[in-house]
């Protein structure tokens, strides 16, 4: 669950990413693409916390297993207004990722099992 100030940009945000959205008032929406859901909360005024290490290590805030991570990529990266925090790379342990910050600041990692050569 994600807590954010105001729900409807942030619900109007993730429309773009493909996200079909469902508001419960008070302050409540569920987030679907797929398979995928993500809980949103407003709380007023909620701004996250300063966390000045938090960018520099990369930490992400949601870990979405996809099957196509690359045409993925490619669509969100056509995308106005979507900022690529992290462009599609391989990592040591297996996998191959991107990030999207959203515009409340949180991280959210795309990515796939790197088939094996």
């Amino acid at each position: 669950m994600f807590l954010v100030g105001n729900i409807e940009p942030t619900m109007q945000w993730y429309k773009q990413l493909g996200f079909e959205s469902r508001y419960y008032p008070p302050g409540f929406a569920i987030l679907r693409r797929d398979d995928i859901e993500i809980f949103l909360q407003q709380q007023p005024g909620y701004v996250a916390p300063n966390d000045s290490g938090r960018e520099e290590r990369e930490a992400w805030d949601v870990y979405i297993v996809t099957d196509n991570v690359k045409a993925l990529f490619e669509e969100l990266s056509a995308l106005p207004g979507v900022k690529i925090s992290r462009p599609l790379c391989r990592q040591d342990y297996g996998m191959t990722e991107f990030d999207v910050m959203d515009l409340n600041g949180y991280r959210l990692v795309f990515a796939q099992p790197t088939p094996e050569k």
